[in-house]
């Protein structure tokens, strides 16, 4: 979240940010609840010296009324303190309730827009393919070269869950070790998270826990949820620690599910495997000092086009306006690759990286020590290195042949041990 001081000296420019990032937040109740706290602390300073006086004065050679009265002072004080301290844990409650429903400030060439609309294309790698017959999308190939079951998952779990069958099994594997490597080869450490996170964990990185609009799937009774993202649990890895600023940057790839309700996802394009409830990721995240996440998220970006170019499919970079950023966000990059599949060919969303600078540290009370000995938080940033349903769908529409086959990029071949998946007689 932002810093409450900063909120309430830039008042206008936060008011103006909520209103460009077209999010529901009342920044004159945070000013109102900061001073509010402000004046209680103050008032419970001075009833605290006036405790000490009574005390000091107690101490004295006293007559019996002088000292019954000092004695009655000295409860009203106590009492004073006591309703006073309850008063100021009430609104520090509701101060920092909030304070954390106004999102990051944005950063100043983010274009300004209410939704992805607005997004700006910024870069294109590579063309479309050009097909002398009528391509099919990963639903009708994924059917018919019998490696994804959409029907017996809906059967099994439910809509929007997918059996991944034959050589798709060994598609994500190999895309999933493919991204690692790269990862590696850089200096990425690897982590396999764990798919549950505490609920203070998803709300210290920006997630709602709770709630009808949440997108994760909370666990009765446990205060836990299921991961939408490995951003959470490798954010929540260092939570309420002091780092050395030796060590940083941090560099971690974490590999897990992810689970997504979907709440709101009404009339987005969902088909088969674009918006599903589970799928697995690889997703990169990073603590550093403040003077280094620009430079960084640059580098993320850079990463994710290498992992995508690598695999010979066309994309663009998509500059994100301020209303599709989310909370957390300073300022994001999407990468959409083409899919031959989708509404008839058109651009989907594979990755997406984030510079959050210091508002996840901040919920998080991640910090570093600096060269003249104060605590100060950590920036932190996030990317997706490769959401493997999106992958595999980008794959299947970009490689597929007119005999119903579909050939794999080179740089898969060595992690798949194969280079084409075969139609299967009479599905061509």
């Amino acid at each position: 979240m932002l810093d409450y001081r900063f909120i309430v000296e830039n008042l206008d420019a936060v008011k103006e940010n909520i209103k460009n990032r077209a999010m529901d937040a009342d920044a004159d109740a945070v000013v109102k609840l900061y001073n509010s706290r402000t004046a209680l602390t103050t008032s419970i300073q001075e009833l605290q010296r006036e405790r000490n006086q009574n005390a000091l004065a107690m101490k004295a050679k006293l007559d019996n009324d002088t000292r019954q009265r000092l004695v009655d002072e000295g409860r009203q004080i106590k009492d004073r303190i006591a309703a006073a301290e309850e008063e100021l844990r009430t609104v520090e409650a509701a101060l920092e309730c909030e304070a954390k429903k106004i999102p990051n400030m944005a950063h100043p060439a983010a274009p300004t827009g209410k939704d992805d609309n607005a997004n700006i294309q910024h870069s294109l790698f590579g063309t479309p393919p050009q097909f002398s017959f009528t391509p099919k999308d990963h639903v009708a190939l994924g059917q018919d070269l019998d490696i994804i079951d959409f029907d017996t998952a809906t059967k099994v779990s439910g809509t929007k869950f997918y059996y991944l069958k034959n050589q798709a099994v060994l598609l994500e594997l190999g895309l999933i070790r493919y991204a690692l490597d790269i990862l590696m080869k850089k200096g990425w450490m690897p982590f396999i998270t764990p798919d549950i996170a505490k609920d203070e964990i998803l709300d210290g990185t920006g997630f709602n826990p709770r709630g009808d609009e949440t997108n994760v799937y909370g666990l009765e009774g446990e205060k836990s949820c299921l991961i939408g993202t490995a951003e959470i649990t490798l954010g929540g890895f260092h939570a309420d620690e002091i780092l050395s600023k030796d060590q940083l940057p941090i560099k971690m790839a974490g590999l897990s599910h992810c689970f997504r309700r979907e709440a709101g996802a009404a009339g987005r394009f969902s088909k088969g495997l674009y918006r599903v409830h589970q799928f697995t990721k690889v997703e990169m995240f990073v603590f550093c000092l403040p003077g280094q996440s620009d430079a960084l998220h640059d580098e993320l970006r850079a990463i994710e086009e290498e992992i995508f170019a690598g695999l010979e499919l066309p994309y663009r970079v998509m500059d994100i306006c301020t209303g599709d950023l989310g909370a957390p966000a300073y300022r994001k990059w999407d990468i959409e690759a083409w899919m031959p599949g989708r509404n008839g060919g058109e651009y989907g969303e594979v990755t997406s990286t984030s510079n959050c600078t210091d508002y996840q540290a901040r919920r998080l009370n991640i910090r570093y020590k600096d060269d003249d000995g104060k605590n100060r938080f950590v920036h932190t940033l996030n990317g997706t290195a490769i959401a493997i349903s999106r992958a595999i769908i980008a794959v299947l529409e970009n490689f597929q042949r007119e005999d119903g086959s579909v050939y794999l990029p080179k740089a898969l071949v060595p992690y798949c041990g194969f280079e084409v998946i075969p139609a299967r007689p009479g599905k061509s």
